[in-house]
């Protein structure tokens, strides 16, 4: 027997129950159940405008039955294009009464990134924001899979308009598209046939990158969604009665978990302010006064620093968590002086639909003497966490090797893609990719990527695609992405790059170069031009000797 299976993790639960039982079936269930509780609550909460569930109802309905009436069928694709906006949740729940799934897509997507998502995913329908179609959509719909274009603006379901988000917003009509509230207004009152849907269905395909840095859609079942969101509401006590405020981005999974799932499960009113600026996220705390959240700790860390900021922007949270990129003892410290409340740890990835480990709430995450390193967490309920070698076997506690998941929110798989499955959750466990240790105690800590996988804010970029993008200026000869430390990113993306003979090329247009073709989060902050860039005898660059 394994000394994982003996679970020593389970200890920390105290009272709680080691294992959890799934309540409902499928994540529409959680928000209809919600619905019958307190149909005339609210749901949603974004500036100055409310939505309350029944409303949320009928507008889902109407707009499923709109697009079952443009042929959509069920198992399509339905992707949204669009920022923390009202109309996101809308369009998941109409997703799935038509008996699709949700492929959610990072709004910093350009026009090649967005064209393979569109085209990997094979959705059909695509939500976007005006302003996001107008720049990067328009240019990608003809060659896609996409028949129908519904889109929308941000300055819907509110009358504030902050000029910090919104000052030189204008409505865009183009040829082609369709106005969402118009088809919502063309069906409302209908109601779609209703379906079965099971704990083995498709909720959502979320985008990842693998080890050849190709994205790959994992797909979250609607039983992965209905256990994660119970482990924020059990484990991390985002409890009914209160409110979440969407610090992290739902197109992200923290976002599409943390936020829209624990919010339909409770119920509880979603805090929705488009994007993040930390300005205006201080202003919805203390305008909404939400009790839970979770988000990176840069964007945590972000509020802290805004010249507005005071403890009192924190007084009505009960619960503050932290995931997608690890904190240090120093920045839970700094949070907890500043606001007189712990920010907990978290850790996931996209294939574990959110948490695979967390630090049970009130509980003290430890810190590792050796490294200074802090825990992210003890394994979920219902969750094993095995750490096992190169050779897939397990070692003792205390070793390090990579870290490795089974349990209910373990996607089913990569969409269309069996190899990458079976390599990377091989009988249904997830080989994460990251490497750390147990404690004999059950607590987990990250030590470091096993692949070259930068981490900048929470948000992993791949160094190929970088280098690639890097490749396409004709004065580029080679190109080798590395991630450095950032003291607030906690990790940034730097490029080592030597010129083709005769070439000059200057780091910041370089630099300018990727920022025109990549997401924000993605473009190297950091440019050195260098004469070679240094290799095996085989050619391979390597990237250990500019990490320095």
């Amino acid at each position: 027997m394994s000394v994982y299976d003996e679970k020593p993790w389970v200890a920390l639960y105290g009272d709680k129950p080691a294992t959890i039982a799934p309540e409902y079936v499928s994540a529409l269930d959680m928000f209809r159940a919600g619905l019958l509780a307190d149909p005339d609550g609210e749901a949603i909460r974004y500036f100055d405008g409310v939505v309350s569930r029944r409303e949320l109802e009928e507008q889902s309905d109407a707009l499923a039955s709109g697009l079952l009436a443009e042929g959509f069928v069920a198992g399509d694709r339905l992707a949204v294009y669009l920022q923390n906006v009202p109309q996101f949740v809308v369009a998941m729940l109409a997703a799935w009464k038509a008996g699709g799934m949700l492929v959610s897509i990072n709004p910093m997507s350009r026009e090649r990134e967005l064209h393979y998502l569109l085209d990997d995913s094979g959705a059909s329908v695509l939500l976007s924001l005006e302003g996001l179609y107008d720049g990067v959509a328009r240019h990608v719909v003809p060659d896609s899979p996409v028949r129908l274009v519904l889109t929308t603006s941000e300055l819907e379901y509110q009358t504030e308009a902050d000029p910090r988000l919104f000052g030189d917003t204008t409505r865009i009509r183009h040829e082609g598209t369709t106005d969402l509230t118009e088809f919502i207004e063309r069906h409302r009152g209908q109601v779609p046939p209703p379906v079965t849907l099971t704990a083995q269905d498709t909720a959502f395909l979320t985008y990842t990158s693998g080890t050849t840095g190709q994205p790959k859609g994992a797909m979250n079942t609607h039983g992965n969604v209905v256990f994660t969101a119970m482990i924020y509401r059990d484990g991390a006590r985002f409890a009914p009665g209160g409110s979440v405020m969407a610090v992290a981005p739902l197109f992200h999974i923290t976002g599409l978990i943390g936020h829209i799932a624990i919010s339909m499960l409770a119920p509880m009113p979603l805090v929705l302010a488009y994007r993040f600026e930390a300005g205006v996220v201080l202003d919805a705390l203390e305008r909404h006064r939400p009790t839970c959240t979770i988000g990176a700790i840069t964007a945590l860390n972000a509020l802290l620093d805004h010249p507005d900021f005071t403890a009192d922007h924190f007084s009505s949270f009960d619960s503050v968590y932290s995931g997608g990129a690890a904190i240090s003892p120093a920045a839970e410290r700094r949070f907890r002086e500043a606001t007189g409340h712990q920010v907990h740890n978290a850790y996931g990835l996209t294939e574990t639909t959110s948490p695979m480990t967390l630090t049970p709430f009130g509980a003290e995450s430890p810190v590792d003497p050796a490294s200074g390193a802090l825990s992210v967490g003890a394994p979920a309920q219902s969750t094993t966490v095995r750490i096992i070698d190169d050779d897939g076997s397990d070692v003792s506690l205390g070793e390090i090797g990579e870290i490795v998941a089974e349990g209910p929110q373990v996607v089913a798989g990569y969409w269309r893609k069996p190899e990458e499955t079976a390599a990377s959750i091989p009988g249904g466990a997830l080989r994460s990719g990251d490497v750390g240790f147990m404690n004999e105690d059950g607590w987990v800590f990250i030590v470091d990527r096993k692949k070259d996988m930068i981490n900048a804010s929470g948000y992993k970029v791949w160094p190929r695609e970088v280098e690639d993008v890097l490749a396409e200026h004709p004065a580029v000869r080679e190109a080798a992405v590395v991630g450095v430390p950032d003291e607030k990113r906690g990790e940034t993306v730097k490029a080592f790059v030597s010129l083709r003979e005769g070439q000059h090329v200057e780091p910041d247009d370089l630099i300018a170069h990727c920022r025109e073709r990549m997401s924000a989060y993605k473009y190297p902050r950091h440019l050195e031009i260098i004469e070679d860039l240094p290799k095996t005898v085989t050619g391979k660059i390597l990237r250990r000797q500019l990490r320095g």
